[in-house]
């Protein structure tokens, strides 16, 4: 990423209340970037949004429901963006089961509405799309999945993250197609990134959250599906990628105006029995997990993705092993229960990624 670049950009941030919206509303503004968030109200108790203060760092915060056109048009038309970052979703496949209208009507009208006031913005120029590794047609199979591969969804949240995708494709060709770039003068790319982990996230249903709960309370975590083989990541890795993305779209005229891949590296799709054991050593205090016993909703068994278009085109690559993403995450969660400054510890985190980009593009 080049720092400079983001000085004074206006950012619209759709899900800043999130845990990948939080770290990115505290990224971008900590580069000089003038963000305006847009979510619903934080869906965890605790919050990162909340514990780093992510409010006092941003232009404005409009808490409201993608699901409501007229105030979304009506907040990125006040924001006057240069730049959109759509992450605001329900993101859980297991809450999709329980509740597939109102994941629907989020993941697939709410991007349909955040592509309309791209559509009636005269500033914004670049918008950035965030699904999700799970758009993929699944077919258990071993090698990662490319962005030329067929969308699909097993499930309600998996299949609506496709169905975004496939709107968001529709948009593109439709109203911002790259080839006329230079009359309409936007760029629409999409991001799909594996499954991310980092401090401050509380879902519920998430490996992640769930073992650190459990740890925090001396207790057990039950794990399901301990075979099941992901795509693991730090948060800041797919993060980088969206702002590179970002960067690239502005200068290019429609040229990386497509789909993209944003994952680690091979060797870290391992099993979540692996990450179990992992975490359970480098939380320490005889920390332990127990299997739970087998489930009648769908999950699937074997998840990867292919990151070399992203690798040759835009010169993106992970930073951070999985095991310096747990190591990070551990900290985090730990610095935390200890009382550290939110916000300060998130942030050295973030600058400690930074320099790790800096010597590998040095």
């Amino acid at each position: 990423m080049h720092v400079q670049f983001w000085k004074n950009k206006k950012v619209f941030l759709t899900g800043h209340t999130g845990f990948k919206g939080s770290w990115l509303a505290l990224w971008l503004t900590s580069l000089g970037a003038k963000v305006t968030g847009y979510a619903l109200a934080p869906a965890t108790q605790p919050s990162l949004f909340e514990l780093a203060q992510i409010e006092s760092c941003l232009n404005a915060s409009v808490i409201a429901d993608i699901r409501d056109l007229a105030s979304l048009k009506k907040a990125v038309q006040d924001a006057q963006p240069d730049i959109i970052f759509h992450l605001a979703a329900q993101p859980l496949v297991r809450y999709s089961y329980t509740n597939p209208v109102e994941t629907y009507e989020t993941n697939v009208m709410g991007t349909v509405h955040v592509l309309e006031a791209m559509r009636a913005s005269s500033t914004a120029k670049v918008l950035v799309n965030v699904t999700t590794d799970k758009c993929y047609e699944n077919k258990e199979w071993h090698l990662g999945y490319k962005e030329t591969d067929p969308m699909g969804g097993y499930d309600p949240y998996s299949s609506s993250k496709g169905c975004a995708e496939l709107v968001t494709s529709a948009y593109r060709a439709s109203y911002f197609n790259p080839n006329n770039c230079g009359l309409h003068g936007k760029s629409i790319a999409s991001a799909r990134a594996g499954n991310v982990i980092g401090g401050g996230d509380w879902a519920l249903d998430r490996l992640i959250p769930d073992i650190i709960t459990a740890f925090q309370q001396h207790k057990k975590p039950i794990i399901r599906y301990p075979h099941a083989i992901r795509p693991w990541q730090h948060v800041l890795e797919p993060l980088s990628g969206y702002m590179r993305l970002a960067e690239k779209c502005w200068n290019a005229h429609g040229d990386y105006a497509e789909a993209w891949n944003f994952g680690p590296r091979d060797e870290d799709c391992v099993s979540v029995e692996w990450i179990a054991n992992k975490l359970s050593q480098l939380w320490g205090n005889g920390a332990a997990w127990e299997d739970a016993a087998p489930e009648s909703l769908h999950e699937a068994h074997i998840l990867k993705l292919d990151i070399s278009k992203a690798k040759t085109r835009l010169d993106w690559q992970p930073q951070w092993n999985l095991t310096q993403a747990l190591v990070a995450t551990v900290e985090w969660y730990q610095g935390w229960i200890n009382n550290s400054d939110t916000q300060a510890l998130t942030l050295q985190q973030i600058k400690s990624y930074t320099h790790h980009l800096e010597k590998a593009y040095a």
